[in-house]
């Protein structure tokens, strides 16, 4: 079964995507019978070199997103993954040609059919008198040992678009740009890792993968690569694509060592998350400098894809002030990222996060109501934990199934806290305390309510003692939550499990009123109305997008508030 794509037609995909950046760029024109794009201002290009590039289609961006002054002044694509035809190549040359430029440089990825067609129509070309070289790119560290073939090519390939880019917008001319970016393909180096293959519309997946496995070294045509790896973590993945492509051994590797300046290239092919990216980014980062190079310029995002692939590739090019003036140069390009002129190793990555406010009055600790709170922090903690899975199952039925994890979180942050010394005893600094480390650290929706709720419901204590204090502070919380987050009894949410003990908490307010049968009846009614959400009609949260048909179960966030409200009533039963 071939995979689904977006597309018109399976033939005429690659025109389309090429029609749809065009439409979109003004500053790009496509030549008439050929599936070419040009800059729009060609006549702006008389007596300085024209740059020509290109390939097969489903590398998007590359290379169309890369034609702009200080880059490509043209690209000629092929059908998805397949060479571009010789007539076209042709006809671009000959449209700069016409033009007024001052010759014409092809960059060509180091593929057999782009070989061949480029060259035959450099040959063609030249034949009909128009100066034209061609400069072959092949940065591919996969290989330990070289073939006939050579090295592939892959996204270093844009770092040569952008040198040779800037110098033909100096006005250098095309035998000096030649040796200039000849010189720096040759100090680079590009790694492949990929934790699925791609398809081509209207095929299946090039090749398949087990679940607990992925691909290093491939290319950017959905072919396998050299070596197949169990899956490891982000850190240890990036320390074997670099192992690989610094290893002397390698006959492919990149020169570099402690002290080299390189500009770093982390290049999503096609279908990896931008969180997985950014872990990939800082990985690759750290994994560099503590070898001791230093990175000039990291260029983090999505150059040169395999379609759908999820996947990275890392580029090293080795750099000096002369090269690097060149990456700074100005470009229109639209796909080449705007990235600071200043080095990335060396500059401070933190800034000291602001002092809080001391309170005024330093927190009361020890002493037995000290312990009676750990305690049953403790406990809320021990039941916040074995719910987790539980918890997170529920939270499917709404999406993202993490309310149980992000219980945990709060329940393993208070365990720290508790570790670092004995709880505030005074009520109003307990829950303060405590709305400080949820907000921190308990992330979500439900980190920020919890958070409100606390806060607000410390308020009461600093004034009002004994039971009556805890109703007031039920009530305040109450009515934070509701403010803020626009939930009401029977939205189906942790509210309801809350509003329903913080009603039976009123009876404290009664003369003679003592607090375990009225906190017992309160658990009771919290676990009753969690139950009971599984029959509502979310009005609020993520669920309230859901059909109300498909959500089954009680709301995790009720249930887990209605668990808590449990173990601080079991643990008060026990003192």
């Amino acid at each position: 079964m071939s995979s689904k794509k977006l597309v018109n037609s399976v033939t005429g995909c690659a025109d389309d995507a090429l029609a749809g950046l065009v439409a979109c760029s003004p500053d790009l024109q496509i030549l008439d019978g050929h599936r070419v794009a040009l800059r729009s201002d060609l006549e702006s290009l008389k007596g300085r070199v024209a740059l020509l590039s290109g390939g097969g289609s489903g590398h998007e961006p590359a290379h169309a997103g890369f034609i702009g002054k200080g880059m490509l002044t043209g690209v000629i694509a092929g059908a998805v993954f397949t060479s571009p035809a010789v007539g076209s190549i042709l006809a671009a040359i000959r449209a700069v040609a016409q033009a007024g430029t001052a010759g014409t440089l092809l960059i060509v990825k180091n593929y057999t059919g782009d070989r061949l067609n480029f060259g035959l129509a450099r040959e063609q070309a030249r034949a009909e008198g128009i100066a034209v070289e061609m400069v072959v790119i092949g940065d591919d560290s996969a290989f330990t040992s070289l073939k006939k073939a050579g090295r592939r090519g892959l996204c270093g390939t844009v770092l040569i678009h952008k040198v040779a880019g800037a110098l033909a917008e100096a006005g250098v001319g095309l035998e000096e740009i030649v040796r200039r970016v000849s010189a720096a393909a040759a100090a680079m180096g590009t790694l492949g890792a990929s934790l699925s293959s791609c398809s081509v519309p209207g095929s299946k997946p090039t090749f398949q993968l087990p679940v607990d496995e992925m691909e290093l070294g491939l290319g950017i045509h959905g072919e396998a690569g050299v070596r197949r790896l169990k899956m490891a973590t982000a850190d240890e993945v990036v320390k074997t694509m670099i192992d690989h492509m610094t290893d002397p051994s390698n006959e492919s590797h990149v020169p570099v060592k402690s002290g080299s300046s390189v500009v770093l290239v982390i290049n999503n092919l096609g279908g990896l998350s931008f969180l997985e990216l950014g872990i990939m980014a800082d990985a690759a980062v750290r994994c560099l400098e503590a070898r001791g190079v230093k990175i000039a310029r990291a260029l983090v995002g999505t150059f040169m894809s395999a379609l759908e692939m999820a996947g990275i590739s890392l580029t090293v090019l080795l750099v000096d002030d002369a090269l690097l003036t060149l990456i700074d140069a100005e470009t229109t390009a639209s796909a080449w990222p705007r990235i600071a002129r200043v080095p990335v190793t060396g500059r401070p990555r933190s800034r000291a996060a602001p002092t809080e406010k001391p309170e005024g009055t330093a927190p009361l600790t020890g002493g037995p109501g000290s312990k009676k709170a750990a305690d049953i922090l403790q406990r809320v903690c021990t039941t916040l934990l074995d719910l987790e899975d539980h918890l997170n199952a529920l939270d499917r039925a709404a999406g993202d199934g993490d309310c149980g994890t992000t219980h945990s979180r709060a329940a393993r942050a208070i365990q720290e806290w508790l570790k670092e010394g004995p709880p505030p005893s005074h009520p109003a600094q307990l829950l303060s305390g405590l709305s400080r480390i949820l907000l921190e650290k308990m992330g979500g929706s439900s980190g920020a309510l919890y958070g409100l709720f606390l806060t607000a419901a410390a308020q009461p204590l600093k004034t009002t003692p004994g039971l009556p204090g805890w109703t007031a502070a039920m009530d305040a919380g109450l009515e934070a939550m509701q403010r803020y987050g626009k939930a009401a009894p029977g939205d189906r949410t942790m509210l309801d499990a809350l509003w329903a003990a913080g009603q039976e908490l009123h009876t404290l307010k009664t003369p003679g009123a003592t607090l375990l049968p009225v906190l017992s009846r309160a658990v009771q009614s919290a676990e009753a109305a969690a139950e009971a959400t599984k029959k509502m009609e979310a009005g609020a949260g993520r669920a309230s997008y859901i059909s109300s048909a498909k959500l089954e179960q009680p709301d995790p966030g009720a249930v887990a508030a209605a668990a808590v409200l449990r173990a601080i009533l079991e643990t008060c039963q026990s003192f």
